[in-house]
C-alpha cells in the first residue's frame, strides 16, 4: 500500500508480497478496508513514536522541538529518496473518497496527531518564542496540513526542496522567533 496506494495494492498482490495464501488474508481481515484500517492504525502508531523523540525532548525549547520533529521525517523521507511520502496523507488523497470508515478514522488521527503539536506550539507562545496571533490548535492544524501539501510535492518532484521550502518560510512567518 505504500508503494502503490489503496486501490492499486490489491489483496492478491498483498498476499503474494507476504508469501501467505490469500485464505490467510481473509481469515485475518474481512475485507482490504479492514487491512488499510490496521495499516493505517501501525503507520500511525509509528508516527506518534517519532514525534514524542522530537516533541517531548526537554533538552529543547517548543519552538526547536517543533523544528526537530521536521528533521527527524525530512531524513527519513530522504532516506527513502524522495520518492514515498506519509502513508496518512496518502490515504487522505486516494481512500478519504472511497471508503467512510477510512476517512472518519482519518479526521481521528489527524485530530490525534494535531494535540502534540498544539501542546507545543502553546509552550512556545507562553514562553513569547512564537506569536500568538492565533490559536495553538489553528497553527497545529495548519502546520500538519501544509506539511503534507510540501510531502506531496516532494514525492511530485522527487527533490527535498518543497520541505526545506516549507520549513524555511513556516520558520520565518508563522513560527517566527518572537525575540528576534
Amino acid at each position: 500500500m505504500f508503494r502503490k496506494g489503496y486501490v492499486g495494492a490489491g489483496v492478491r498482490d498483498i498476499v503474494a508480497e507476504a508469501g501467505v495464501p490469500q485464505g490467510s488474508f481473509t481469515n485475518h481481515f474481512r475485507t482490504k478496508e479492514a487491512f488499510a484500517r490496521e495499516v493505517l492504525d501501525r503507520y500511525f502508531d509509528h508516527v506518534k513514536v517519532l514525534v514524542g523523540q522530537a516533541l517531548n525532548d526537554e533538552s529543547l525549547t517548543p519552538r526547536e522541538r517543533l523544528r526537530r520533529y521536521l528533521e527527524i521525517i525530512t531524513a527519513r523521507l530522504e532516506a527513502d529518496g524522495f520518492a514515498r511520502g506519509c502513508l496518512i496523507g496518502d490515504f487522505s488523497l486516494e481512500a478519504a473518497s472511497l471508503s467512510e470508515a477510512l476517512r472518519e478514522r482519518l479526521v481521528a488521527i489527524f485530530a490525534e496527531w494535531r494535540g502534540p503539536f498544539e501542546v507545543s506550539i502553546a509552550q512556545a507562545q507562553a514562553a513569547g518564542q512564537i506569536s500568538s496571533n492565533f490559536a495553538a490548535d489553528d497553527l497545529a492544524d495548519f502546520l500538519l496540513a501544509s506539511w503534507e501539501g510540501a510531502i506531496l510535492r516532494m514525492k511530485v518532484e522527487r527533490d527535498g526542496e518543497p520541505l526545506e521550502r516549507f520549513k524555511r518560510i513556516v520558520f520565518a512567518t508563522v513560527l517566527k522567533d518572537a525575540h528576534g
